[in-house]
């Protein structure tokens, strides 16, 4: 098999050019890569930026960025008592960082009125 017929039987546009090696590289990689681009040709950097979001080497941290600070919880495993204990466990553990919030809250009034008091106190004794 000839090297045109690979590259014809692969999907990357890499390997159309012979460099489907390429696309085994870490998305830290890719980056630099753009980043480099960026700063000796700012279209090159654009069009490994293009590619990058084309191919799809984006679309893990699209995915990530979008849960990070959600509360979503995880898909069905299919074993129904390893479910069952874990929604429990995280509605025990939900329950308890709500708890150590107040715990916290109440924690930060009584500073609060603490110092204030000692202010009050110390502006009592300056003005008097």
């Amino acid at each position: 098999m000839s090297h045109s017929a690979n590259a014809a039987s692969s999907s990357s546009p890499l390997a159309a050019i012979g460099l489907e090696r390429m696309d085994d590289w870490p998305k830290g990689a890719w980056i630099a890569m753009m980043i480099g681009g960026f700063i000796v040709f700012w279209p090159l950097g654009l069009a490994i930026l293009g590619y990058m979001i084309w191919s799809g080497k984006m679309r893990g941290w699209k995915n990530s960025c979008r849960h990070a600070g959600s509360r979503h919880r995880s898909r069905p495993t299919g074993n129904t008592a390893f479910d069952a204990y874990r929604e429990e466990t995280l509605k025990r553990l939900e329950e308890e960082q709500h708890a150590f919030e107040e715990f916290l809250d109440r924690l930060r009034r009584a500073k609060d009125e603490k110092e204030f008091e000692d202010f009050m106190a110390s502006h009592k004794e300056q003005s008097a």
